[in-house]
C-alpha cells in the first residue's frame, strides 16, 4: 500500500495556516488522554472513495487499527506505522483517520479530499477516512491533540474497544507489542 502524500500534506497544512490565522480556537489544544478500555467514540466520516463511514460500528466483527493524524505533519508518522504493519503482516484492518475539526476545515472538506485523493493511488482511497468538524472533535476528545504530529493509533477490538493506544511517535518496540495485541485478537 504506497501512499504519496505531498499533495494532502501541503492542503492540510494550508488549512491547518488558514485555520489557526483566521480562526483560532479551531487550533485548541486538548490534553491527551489514554483512551484505553474505552469505547471509540461514533464518528461518521467519508472515505476518499465516496462511502459514508461510521466508525467504529462499520469496523465491528474484526480487530483494525486506526491511524488518526490531527495535523499535517503526522504523515510522516502515520506512513511508518503503516509500512511496519504490512512488513509485519499484522492480522488487523488498517485505516488512516485524517481528523480535523473545525468549521473552515468542513466548509472546504470537499478541496481537503480532492487534495488527498491526487496524492494516493486509488486502490487505497477505501482505508482514508476523513472526519471534520463537530465529528472530529469527539476524537479530539477521545485522544487529546497535544503533540499534534505525532499520530494517535489506536487498536479496537472486535467491538469497536480501544484496547492497545500510543501517541509518543513511531517506535520500533511498540509496533511489536501492537502486532502482538493484534494477533491476540485475530480470529484463529
Amino acid at each position: 500500500m504506497k501512499r504519496y502524500r505531498v499533495l494532502s500534506s501541503a492542503c492540510l497544512a494550508l488549512v491547518a495556516g488558514f485555520c489557526l490565522f483566521a480562526f483560532p480556537g479551531c487550533a485548541s489544544s486538548v490534553a491527551n488522554v489514554d483512551p484505553t478500555g474505552t469505547r471509540f467514540p461514533t464518528v461518521k466520516g467519508e472515505s476518499l472513495d465516496g462511502a459514508s463511514q461510521t466508525l467504529p460500528d462499520g469496523l465491528a466483527g474484526a480487530p483494525a487499527v486506526l491511524l488518526v493524524g490531527y495535523a499535517q505533519g503526522a504523515q510522516f508518522d502515520i506512513d511508518r506505522w503503516i509500512m511496519t504493519l504490512i512488513q509485519q503482516k499484522t492480522p488487523a484492518r488498517v485505516f488512516e483517520v485524517p481528523t480535523i475539526k473545525g468549521l473552515v476545515p468542513t466548509m472546504i472538506s470537499g478541496w481537503i479530499d480532492d487534495g488527498m485523493r491526487s496524492g494516493i493511488p486509488d486502490e487505497d482511497w477505501p482505508a482514508v477516512i476523513t472526519v471534520y468538524g463537530d465529528q472530529a472533535a469527539r476524537i479530539v476528545a477521545t485522544t487529546g491533540n497535544e503533540k499534534p504530529r505525532n499520530a494517535r493509533v489506536l487498536l479496537l477490538d472486535e467491538a469497536g474497544r480501544v484496547v492497545w493506544f500510543h501517541d509518543r511517535g513511531f517506535s520500533p518496540s511498540h509496533a511489536l507489542a501492537l502486532d502482538a495485541m493484534a494477533r491476540k485478537l485475530a480470529p484463529h
